[in-house]
């Protein structure tokens, strides 16, 4: 940048000196004109009128015409000096110019292509992140699930244990029962004597069984006699008083 600015001031003066060198080659060139016609008119009265002064006259102004003429040869030449650096620091410019116009876009193009490169790796931290966002949320849930079973599961033993503890205080509380008087036993009955077992009587031969079998009787089914109804009674009329 520094030399971007350097170089358009280099040509900026440059400009400025072509300028007024320009106007300086211009004036002179104008001033030896000038003076060379004066001094070609002053040599021919000079010549034509031959005096000391006349002669005296001549020579200064042929004097004051080379002068100038020097003087406008030497602005000539600060002019085309003028021109040239000019030119240089016109192409200096030029060139600086171009180079910072380069930079620029190596820079724009370098910034667009870090700008990329960053959102693309703030996109995949963000997904990183969003991953291990979700792990940890699982495992919070899976602790927190484990953490809610335990403490269902000490809640459930802590219930049991107070509702043990009610109940045997309850059971401290009631009254105690008074056990029933024991009944005293009844006397054992005395054993009834043994009777002695009588004499095994021998056995009488045993007899041969003959079975004759009774004539089939017939069966005779005699008939009741029918009973004679009962003669129907007369019905009674009542007598018209």
């Amino acid at each position: 940048m520094a030399t971007k600015q350097t170089s358009a001031a280099a040509l900026k003066s440059a400009e400025s000196a072509l300028k007024k060198t320009k106007a300086a080659a211009a004036k002179d060139k104008l001033a030896a004109t000038k003076a060379a016609a004066k001094a070609k008119d002053t040599a021919a009265k000079a010549k034509a009128k031959p005096t000391k002064t006349s002669k005296a006259a001549a020579k200064k102004a042929k004097d004051a015409a080379s002068k100038a003429k020097k003087a406008a040869t030497a602005s000539a030449k600060a002019f085309v000096k003028a021109k040239d650096v000019a030119a240089k620091a016109k192409a200096v410019a030029a060139k600086d110019a171009a180079m910072a116009k380069a930079i620029a876009k190596f820079e724009k193009d370098w910034a667009a292509k870090e700008k990329k490169k960053a959102a693309a790796a703030a996109k995949r931290k963000a997904a990183a992140d969003k991953k291990k966002a979700a792990a940890a949320k699982k495992r919070a849930a899976a602790a927190a699930k484990k953490k809610a079973a335990a403490d269902k599961k000490k809640a459930a033993a802590a219930k049991k244990r107070a509702a043990a503890a009610a109940k045997k205080k309850v059971a401290k509380k009631a009254p105690a029962k008074k056990k029933a008087a024991v009944k005293k036993k009844a006397p054992a009955k005395k054993k009834a004597a043994v009777k002695k077992k009588a004499a095994v009587k021998k056995k009488a031969p045993a007899k041969k069984k003959v079975t004759k079998k009774a004539p089939a009787k017939k069966k005779v089914t005699k008939k009741a006699p029918a009973k004679k109804k009962a003669p129907a009674k007369k019905k009674k009329v009542a007598k018209k008083k």
